[in-house]
């Protein structure tokens, strides 16, 4: 048995070696997949194909698909060529005819999702979102059911929304990063319950990753109860978040109750100290967000006024009224 080598070149070479697979082993799996996603594709261009030439309907009327599954299991194998997937393939041509237009950072799981998207709007916002961000499909099902689209949409006039839909969510303002409102599901709260802001606090450092994804991508996490002190007297800011492309902090206050002019007073505190004592060169102003469990709207508007950099949401623990959303967007877009 060979005496095993200990120094730092052998076990560079270990590494290094490891990473080449590694990054062989990514490139294939980008491969497979370019390659299954183009199959099901000419799948259905066939199916398609096949019924605009009149043989389909003329041969076998509504059960074709029924027909085709049986027969490609027959001769291929059960696997893939179930009823349900004939169907998404057929679906897949129908919602992409130009094949160059389909993403190879998206896999067919990624497509399957984007197919149940009705609204073309909200499916390609949804398809750039993906692949900015690299969603996974967990993570894509999770914003369609919370209704990403929709809520950021309603933010915007007509032509905002459809350069969203085209180019995804642009962050280039403060006020673009702001979700109204946020959806809170995962912390897994019944509406009908009371709760302290601490619990409230804690239950979305459990589930930070959720969380994070319902702030956006860019946000990173800096701190929870990040202690002040002025004058011998000490104050604490609930979360504290960086935001990369804004370069700047970002100042969360959780709040169980309706705002109130006290929590834009704290929060003003809160940014002059951080823009005085924790901005660096090179770094934007801090913004302040004010998570609330409710607000008057018109309050809010004069209360917020003149502060650019701070903002106030409701958090919703609830996922949103899907029927109610697109009728307000279609209002939107008419």
């Amino acid at each position: 048995m060979p005496k095993r080598i200990f120094n730092q070149q052998y076990t560079r070479l270990i590494e290094d070696i490891g990473s080449f697979l590694e990054q062989a082993r990514g490139k294939v799996l980008v491969a497979v997949n370019t390659i299954l996603v183009e199959t099901y594709w000419k799948i259905g261009r066939q199916i398609i194909e096949y019924e605009q030439k009149g043989k389909g309907r003329a041969a076998y009327g509504s059960k074709l698909l029924e027909l085709l599954s049986k027969d490609l299991r027959l001769k291929y194998g059960e696997r893939g060529f179930s009823e349900r997937n004939v169907r998404k393939y057929r679906q897949f041509y129908l919602t992409y005819q130009k094949l160059p237009t389909l993403s190879a950072k998206l896999s067919w799981s990624h497509y399957v999702e984007l197919l149940d998207v009705e609204e073309n709007l909200a499916r390609s916002f949804y398809e750039q979102q993906c692949v900015k961000e690299s969603w996974s499909v967990r993570e894509l099902k999770r914003q369609k059911n919370s209704l990403l689209f929709e809520r950021i949409a309603l933010s915007k006039d007509k032509e905002g929304v459809i350069k969203l839909s085209k180019k995804g969510q642009l962050v280039e303002k403060p006020a673009d990063a702001i979700k109204e409102p946020y959806i809170l599901e995962f912390l897994g709260l019944e509406e009908s319950l009371k709760y302290s802001e601490n619990e409230v606090e804690s239950l979305i450092i459990s589930k930070l990753k959720d969380f994070i994804l319902e702030l956006g991508r860019d946000f990173l996490f800096v701190d929870r109860q990040k202690r002040i002190t002025i004058g011998n007297r000490h104050y604490r800011i609930d979360l504290i978040f960086y935001h990369r492309i804004l370069k700047c902090f970002v100042l969360v206050d959780v709040k169980i109750g309706e705002l109130s002019h006290a929590d834009t007073g704290q929060m003003d505190f809160y940014l002059n100290y951080y823009k005085q004592e924790e901005k660096r060169a090179g770094e934007n102003d801090p913004i302040g967000l004010i998570l609330c469990a409710s607000k008057n709207k018109e309050f809010a508007k004069y209360v917020l006024a003149d502060r650019k950099n701070m903002f106030a949401s409701e958090y919703k623990v609830k996922l949103p009224s899907e029927t109610l959303l697109k009728q307000q967007l279609k209002k939107l877009l008419t």
